[in-house]
């Protein structure tokens, strides 16, 4: 290829891209009009990957909201099914819909809550049942109310002897494999009550009290919320009295897990004077324990319900002292320790809770992709202008393999003119940037160049 006149305009980075284009394979076809389409399909390319990822996180690995929810209340009688159906109440205003259980127990609760099988998220749990060696897939919300050991029984008023007494009576100790039965024999055992000098009978807390007020039974020990049926009941029963445990100080220090209450004189009926005297009683906490993967969602709206259900006062707690952020048995989960910390989230103050998950997760989706995507649409200029160039570089490498056949003598004048036409007729279609202007009109300058040399030469006879 012959240089051009010193006085022709220069074509800037022309010598660099036809360096490329001697490198070049054989020449190919290229796809036109590449400027929009390509940053268009760039475009498509990133919105069908955000899509995806919103699909992805909303609905594989955190679904917008459960389908339902169960928690196990332990058993029937108790009260403590009554907390559950003021949880399914005030789930139920955010679409949340929550199935109450009542087991046999606290252990029920707890074995149920830890297999997977079982369908249960929550569970009302009693403390010392568990520790995070026995129970690693579960986390707790706080502690939500004292749990007293009521012990009733008949005949004349008790002594200082506390729990010695029982020793040779009836005595109703909870349902077998409960943990209010095993808390019980623990305590009695202490005090020399056992099996081979007392008589120790299974039956729940409404089973007991029946029995109890009838006089079939002696004394029964239960575990129950002070506003249970079986406990306002013996109350107020005649004949039936709540024994006060003098020592109960000396069981705290045995059993850490446990604590002491104070019921006050005449609290269950002022005009009887029941009780005559201030009771101490034992009293374990309750935690409402979930497993871990629960939504974050679900376990703000527990805690948000936790704190209008336990957040009043009563007879053994202030008002505000419950939910609490005790993790006793099982560290608090991640999302109740910021509640205690922040409250519920500012979005679900403000917006339906199905609307504030779809949100937050959006966030969580739309942020890293955001900082995914970037760096890869900032790329797109770049690798546009190197596509514009490869193009030309093609072109330039089909100009000089053209040159190098008239040079050698290996295609006749007409033929080659002919293929030069051609790839002139494609070039004045090449669609390009403004920007790429000078590298364009550079190679149309280069045909014509070589357009005269080959006129130059003479054909061959």
């Amino acid at each position: 290829m012959q240089h051009r006149d010193s006085s022709a305009p220069a074509s800037p980075d022309a010598g660099a891209v036809l360096g490329a284009a001697c490198d070049a394979a054989a020449p190919a076809a290229r796809p036109r009009r590449l400027g929009r389409r390509f940053l268009l399909l760039g475009a498509a390319i990133a919105g069908l990957v955000l899509v995806a990822g919103v699909f992805g996180v909303t609905t594989v690995l955190y679904p917008i909201l459960p389908r339902n929810v169960v928690m196990a209340t332990g058993v029937a009688g108790t009260g403590y099914g009554d907390f559950g159906e003021r949880y399914r109440q005030i789930l139920a205003r955010q679409g949340v819909q929550l199935k109450v259980l009542t087991t046999s127990g606290m252990f029920e609760d707890l074995a149920m809550l830890r297999s997977g099988r079982s369908g249960v998220n929550v569970a009302l749990v009693q403390n010392g049942l568990t520790d995070p060696q026995q129970s690693p897939e579960l986390a707790s919300l706080g502690t939500i109310a004292y749990v007293p050991l009521w012990i009733f029984y008949r005949g004349p008023e008790a002594s200082r002897e506390g729990l010695r007494q029982l020793r040779g009576i009836r005595l109703s100790v909870g349902p077998t494999d409960s943990s209010m039965r095993q808390l019980a024999l623990e305590l009695l055992a202490r005090n020399g009550v056992d099996a081979s000098n007392t008589e120790f009978l299974p039956f729940s807390p409404a089973e007991a009290a029946a029995h109890l007020a009838a006089g079939d039974i002696d004394a029964a020990m239960m575990l129950a919320d002070p506003e249970a049926p079986a406990i306002k009941q013996l109350l107020v029963a005649p004949d039936v009295h709540l024994l006060s445990l003098t020592r109960a100080d000396a069981y705290v220090a045995l059993y850490p897990f446990l604590t002491t209450v104070l019921m006050p004189a005449g609290y269950a009926d002022l005009a009887h004077d029941r009780p005559p005297a201030d009771v101490r009683l034992l009293a374990v906490k309750m935690s409402l324990l979930v497993r871990r993967d629960l939504q974050p969602a679900v376990q703000y709206l527990l805690l948000e319900a936790a704190t209008q259900i336990h957040g009043r006062p009563g007879v053994f707690q202030k008002a505000g002292e419950f939910p609490a952020a005790e993790g006793t048995d099982l560290p608090l989960s991640a999302d109740a320790a910021q509640f205690y910390k922040t409250g519920v989230p500012f979005l679900q103050r403000y917006l339906p809770l199905w609307l504030a998950v779809l949100v937050e997760q959006l966030a969580i989706t739309v942020l890293p992709l955001a900082a995914l995507a970037y760096p890869l649409l900032r790329m797109l200029p770049a690798a546009y202008d190197w596509t514009v160039r490869q193009r030309i570089a093609t072109l330039y490498g089909e100009l000089k393999l053209l040159e190098l056949s008239i040079e050698n003598h290996r295609q006749e004048r007409p033929a080659a003119l002919s293929d030069l036409e051609r790839l002139e007729h494609r070039v004045a279609h090449l669609r390009v940037p403004s920007s790429f202007a000078h590298l364009f009109y550079g190679l149309r300058q280069d045909i014509n160049l070589v357009r005269a040399r080959l006129l130059q030469v003479p054909e061959r006879p």
